[in-house]
């Protein structure tokens, strides 16, 4: 967790690559902790070909069924449904916006948003952008992307820097 928040977490990310690996890990995160989706990455990884949505959104029912037997990952049918789902919603968005990262970053004018929060009980669960963004990633088809989820997507990200007034970590 600590090299996971020092090294990556509010780092700027451009990469669609890794913006829809944490897209995934994100969603599998719903009703369980960080650490256990962590713990599950490499699992992810291998399950899902290093995260490549051109393949995952061919997925059929076969090789979702392989995924659930997986114990690399978390097995819920509606998340695992999710990767494919949104793996082909990421390339619609790709097609309309060039890159998905165009399309992420345009919702904060290409800009990571600062904010300076003084202790973890100032961080909000989701903000009117998570609100807006959540909505229009579920009009283009994504699954797995309410507000609190896409609010903490942000972070992962970089789009929204929440570190802590103080905080350690080399990038922010």
């Amino acid at each position: 967790m600590r090299v996971y928040h020092d090294d990556e977490w509010g780092v700027p990310s451009r990469d669609d690559a890794h913006l829809f690996e944490m897209l995934v890990l994100e969603g599998a995160q719903a009703g369980l902790s960080w650490s256990i989706v962590l713990s599950k990455r490499e699992g992810y990884r291998r399950a899902l070909e290093g995260f490549d949505y051109e393949r995952i959104a061919r997925y059929g029912d076969d090789r979702v069924a392989a995924l659930l037997a997986d114990p690399g990952i978390v097995r819920n049918r509606l998340k695992v449904g999710s990767a494919v789902t949104n793996a082909q919603a990421f390339l619609a968005v790709r097609d309309d916006f060039g890159t998905f990262s165009d399309y992420l970053w345009e919702w904060v004018g290409g800009t990571p948003l600062v904010n300076k929060p003084r202790k973890l009980g100032d961080l909000p669960t989701s903000t009117e952008l998570s609100d807006r963004l959540s909505k229009d990633l579920k009009r283009r088809g994504f699954r797995f992307v309410g507000t609190t989820i896409v609010y903490s997507y942000l972070q992962s990200v970089g789009l929204i820097n929440d570190h802590i007034v103080g905080c350690p970590a080399k990038h922010h």
